[in-house]
């Protein structure tokens, strides 16, 4: 009598299944032996020991010489950063006393004009902490019942960047982008609702206050049966970050109400007009359309610089992961020693400062004039590439730059 062979786990004959693997007491089919594997993987991974943040929480000059590292300038950012994120953990950190003195939460606002840095700083702060991180834009939320996300998607992301650990979710950092674009339109009463505007910023008041939140763990609208997971975000950090742009313009209508008297002069001889932004105060925030209770939630406000030449021609070449370094390093794994003349980098620079992009305009004009040499060097099998000056500055004008600087005057 022939012994019809069959798997020792689900049963299946040899004739049912597409591989059948001999053992020495036994047989094991080809899809028994794929979900033992999805089985072992997933047991491996519930046993790995995540992170419980730091186990030394660093000082606030110790975070602000690793933010120097990354991120060229912004001191008066970088301190208000890194105190911030001390103070929030040392409070975590505290024990409890009987003096009934409890340190309340310093949420932080940062303004400044875009490509000066806001996003790169909060990401620095993600690498350095062992903490749950998120970024989260502003723009596509929405009051609840609207199209677009509700403000608990914000620790929804949280909730995933902590692999759904609550208590770890719970000590985390968000970071919210964009904070100026939920701004009211205005003060003047409209038929139409403003579900982008004001809803949302009532909507984020308990969230930045502390408050017992039920979250939907996937995004509440996609899968609305799902069960909710209740988040304490009185130990969550929030960090918002905005443009403003325009806001210079209610600054300066504030200080031209304070200039008054015999010394109205002298006054406005102090007041750098290039740099309007290091004098914002939370009323600036308020009349360009925050609301005075989400204002109060984020007690620490401060400024990013406008980005000078030198600022910019560092930004270039110095940082650990500067722009001109990630080149380097794209060529080398071809193995081409790329080099780039001194000029080009002042002329990226001037050409960045003339077209107001910002950091961020750096890369584009480098992408501009590195697109061909990307496409051609590694097929040529040359060792060595030298950008010249006149190569960069006839990329560079031939790419229809023109359209954007004429769009940038327009402004």
């Amino acid at each position: 009598m022939v012994k019809i062979r069959k798997c020792s786990f689900c049963g299946r004959k040899e004739s049912e299944v597409r591989l059948l693997i001999t053992g020495i007491d036994g047989f094991i089919c080809d899809e028994c032996t794929a979900q033992a594997k999805e089985i072992v993987q997933e047991h491996l991974l519930s046993n790995v020991k995540k992170p419980a943040g730091l186990k030394k929480l660093p000082k606030p000059k110790e975070i602000k010489e690793y933010l120097d590292r990354y991120v060229i300038g912004q001191d008066a950012a970088k301190v208000a950063l890194s105190v911030a994120v001390y103070n929030h953990y040392k409070r975590l950190n505290q024990k409890v006393e009987d003096d009934d003195v409890e340190i309340e939460k310093s949420n932080i606002i940062m303004v400044g004009s875009t490509g000066t840095g806001k996003t790169l700083l909060a990401r620095t702060i993600a690498k350095l902490l062992l903490v749950p991180f998120t970024i989260v834009d502003a723009t596509v939320l929405t009051e609840a019942g609207y199209v677009g996300e509700d403000v608990e998607s914000l620790l929804s992301r949280l909730l995933q960047a902590a692999d759904g650990d609550v208590e770890l979710a719970q000590r985390g950092i968000v970071f919210i982008d964009e904070i100026d674009k939920i701004a009211r339109k205005g003060d003047n009463p409209s038929i139409t609702r403003d579900v982008s505007g004001e809803g949302v910023q009532q909507g984020l008041l308990k969230l930045l206050e502390g408050s017992v939140v039920n979250v939907p763990p996937q995004g509440g609208r996609k899968h609305p049966e799902q069960k909710f997971i209740q988040v304490d975000t009185k130990n969550i950090l929030f960090i918002c970050g905005g443009a403003f742009d325009g806001i210079e313009k209610k600054i300066a209508q504030r200080l031209n109400t304070h200039v008054v008297g015999f010394d109205a002069a002298k006054n406005v001889t102090k007041i750098d007009k290039s740099n309007m932004m290091q004098y914002i105060a939370p009323m600036d925030l308020k009349s360009f359309g925050l609301i005075p209770e989400i204002i109060g939630r984020l007690p620490i406000l401060t400024h990013l610089e406008p980005l000078d030449r030198n600022a910019l021609r560092s930004i270039l070449t110095e940082p650990k992961n500067s722009i001109i370094k990630q080149y380097y390093k794209m060529f080398a794994i071809d193995g081409v020693t790329l080099t780039f003349e001194d000029e080009v980098f002042d002329y990226i620079v001037d050409k960045a400062i003339e077209f107001k992009l910002g950091a961020r305009g750096l890369r584009s004009l480098i992408e501009t004039v590195m697109m061909e040499p990307m496409f051609e060097v590694p097929s040529t099998g040359v060792k060595e590439y030298t950008v010249t000056l006149a190569y960069a500055k006839e990329k560079v004008e031939n790419a229809n730059m023109a359209v954007v600087k004429e769009s940038t005057e327009d402004k």
